[in-house]
């Protein structure tokens, strides 16, 4: 098969062997992927797969199954689908856990059905697994133009959580609002703190962060009493001075989370949740995927050029 292989500073499209189909697996024939920010870290060297995974790039996929391995029920040859990967995506041909594939939904390209996975996986996992939001809770979602803000942006608007952005221009906070935020807040014009304290009248109880060190102590600033702020990056660096005592005084709570090294048995249920709770609201138009652009995997070094821009709102697409 031929796939994305990273040969020094370069990206090209080679010969790679074909992955093996294993019992609890579904071999897919691709026809789309995604560039996420985890491409751009591991491509760097600083993000390298978990034990097991495949060396190559990409972390979503949607095609066409071609063979199913022993035990698995849930999906046929032929059957139209897309996957939540922990590698492999940028290739002709991909190997996922059964439980990690859901069906396209209806009335979507594979290109669009690619720009899901990824990016509402980890919304779902971080909002609603780690931080717990409840429904009227507010909800910070520091780049909120990305992927993953534009999927939680939509799934708080469905789920009863308003939620204020951050980004870096005033053009994609325009966007996030279009989609479901409540307002939002340019990064370059100084501290979100004292705004975000007068939208939400005082705090918010969940922050959505991958950012790190350098949003640290405003964030905790704008948490409310028992609030919940989950980190899913470091573009801001590793390491922060935390200011302790206020945090035990109002209860507040740090959360580490990377989507990428869980169980298989742990991707497995946030993907039934998603098909459960956001793939109707996808089928019915509620919730889009959001594709900035789409290219040829053989452009997958434009794709990382672009991602890295920080110019995008929402997702880059590779067809296979």
């Amino acid at each position: 098969m031929q796939a994305i292989l990273v040969k020094g500073d370069e990206l090209v499209w080679g010969d790679a062997s074909e992955p093996s189909l294993g019992a609890g697996e579904v071999k897919i024939d691709n026809r789309a992927t995604a560039v996420n920010r985890a491409d751009l870290a591991q491509r760097a060297g600083g993000y390298p797969p978990p034990p097991g995974a495949s060396p190559i790039l990409g972390l979503e996929c949607a095609g066409v199954v071609r063979e199913v391995g022993e035990g698995v029920t849930r999906v046929k040859p032929g059957d139209e689908v897309c996957a939540l990967l922990a590698g492999g995506g940028h290739a002709e041909v991909v190997v996922a856990p059964a439980g990690q594939v859901l069906p396209k939904p209806k009335g979507l390209s594979f290109a669009e059905a690619a720009a899901l996975p990824e990016v509402f996986a980890t919304a779902w996992i971080n909002l609603f697994h780690e931080a717990a939001a409840q429904p009227g809770e507010r909800i910070l979602l520091h780049a909120g133009a990305s992927g993953v803000g534009t999927a939680a942006i939509q799934m708080c608007r469905e789920f009863g959580n308003p939620c204020y952005v951050t980004a870096g221009r005033a053009s994609k906070i325009d966007r996030c609002v279009e989609l479901g935020a409540d307002a939002g807040f340019n990064r370059h014009d100084g501290s979100f703190a004292d705004s975000v304290r007068a939208w939400s009248g005082g705090g918010v109880d969940v922050i959505l962060d991958p950012v790190g060190a350098a949003y640290i102590a405003d964030n905790l600033k704008c948490l409310n009493l028992d609030g919940r702020l989950v980190i899913i990056g470091l573009l801001g660096g590793a390491v922060a001075e935390v200011p302790l005592g206020a945090m035990m005084v109002k209860r507040q709570r740090i959360i580490g989370s990377t989507l990428r090294a869980r169980t298989v048995a742990a991707k497995a249920a946030v993907m039934d949740a998603l098909q459960e709770r956001v793939w109707p609201l996808i089928e019915s138009g509620a919730i889009k995927p959001i594709v900035e652009a789409t290219l040829p995997v053989q452009q997958a070094a434009a794709a990382h050029e672009l991602l890295a821009t920080n110019d995008t709102f929402g997702k880059v697409v590779l067809e296979v």
